[in-house]
C-alpha cells in the first residue's frame, strides 16, 4: 500500500517533467487566420484590406478560386516593364493569371545582379522571403536574393541584398509597382500565407523569354556568360508556359537552375 501512494506521487512529477522537456520539440499548426490577424495589427496592412479586401475576392470568386486555400505566384519581366500575380487553390490542378501590374520604374539594363551597388533587378528563381509592413515605400514583399545560384555567380565581396516588391515609383535595384497596386499584391501575399502557403515563388526574367525573344536579346547582348544564363531561365519559363504548374526549383554545385 505504501508503495502504490509512492507511485501515485511521483506519476505526476513525471508527466511534468517529460512534459516540459518535450514541450518545444511540439509542433501545433497555426490557429486559422493567425497570420491575416498578425498583419493587420499594422495600420497600414489594415488600410489595404480596407480598400482591396472587397475586390480580391469578387476577382476570386469570378475565377473559381477558394480563397481559404490560396496560392499564388508573382513573375516579373524586365523589358516589358511587367509584374504577374497568378492563383489557384486546392480544387484547381493549375494557376490562373490574377492580374498584370505595371512596374513604374526602373534601374540598371537586362542581365542578373551580381553585386551591392550595380543597380540591376535580379533575374532568376526567388521566393518572397519577408513581409513588411513598415516599409518606408508603403507595404514590401521581400525577395530572396541572393539565392544559392547568385552566391556562385556573384561578385566576391558583398553581393547585395534587401530587393522588394514594393510601392512608390522610385527604386535601385527593385520592384516598384506604385501604393495602390502594392496594397493589392501584399494583401493577397497575406492570405496565400494565412491559408497555409509557406513559399510564395517570384520567377524574375530579363524578358518573355519565348525563342523569338531570347534570340533577339541575344543578338544584342553578347556577353558569354549572361547568355548561359538566359538559356537556363528559359526552361523554368517553358516549363510554367507549357503547363501553367510552377515547376520545383533546384540549384547544382555550378550554380544552374534544375527543374521538376
Amino acid at each position: 500500500m505504501k508503495r502504490a501512494k509512492i507511485i501515485f506521487l511521483i506519476s505526476p512529477i513525471v508527466f511534468v517533467c517529460v512534459f516540459l522537456l518535450t514541450k518545444n520539440s511540439l509542433s501545433f499548426p497555426p490557429a486559422k487566420n493567425s497570420f491575416r490577424i498578425e498583419q493587420k495589427t499594422h495600420d497600414k496592412v489594415k488600410a489595404a484590406y480596407n480598400l482591396k479586401f472587397a475586390g480580391i475576392k469578387k476577382r476570386l470568386i469570378e475565377l473559381g478560386i477558394d480563397s481559404s486555400s490560396l496560392q499564388i505566384f508573382i513573375r516579373g519581366f524586365k523589358q516589358e516593364g511587367q509584374l504577374e500575380v497568378w492563383v489557384k487553390s486546392n480544387k484547381n490542378a493549375c494557376y490562373q493569371l490574377y492580374q498584370t501590374y505595371p512596374i513604374c520604374s526602373s534601374s540598371g539594363e537586362l542581365g542578373p545582379k551580381r553585386c551591392q551597388g550595380d543597380g540591376q533587378v535580379p533575374e532568376g528563381f526567388y521566393h518572397v522571403s519577408v513581409f513588411n509592413p513598415f516599409s518606408n515605400y508603403l507595404l514590401s514583399l521581400g525577395v530572396s536574393y541572393p539565392n544559392a545560384s547568385d552566391q556562385i555567380f556573384g561578385c566576391k565581396g558583398d553581393k547585395g541584398g534587401a530587393i522588394m516588391i514594393h510601392g512608390n515609383c522610385v527604386t535601385i535595384g527593385c520592384i516598384p509597382i506604385t501604393d495602390d497596386k502594392i496594397r493589392e499584391v501584399y494583401v493577397l501575399a497575406v492570405e496565400a500565407r494565412n491559408a497555409g502557403q509557406q513559399n510564395i515563388p517570384i520567377h524574375l526574367f530579363p524578358a518573355r523569354l519565348t525563342s523569338e525573344k531570347l534570340s533577339s536579346l541575344q543578338k544584342t547582348y553578347t556577353d558569354a556568360a549572361t547568355q548561359k544564363l538566359w538559356d537556363n531561365l528559359k526552361e523554368g519559363f517553358d516549363k510554367f508556359e507549357t503547363t501553367k504548374l510552377v515547376p520545383d526549383v533546384s540549384i547544382d554545385k555550378q550554380g544552374k537552375y534544375l527543374f521538376k
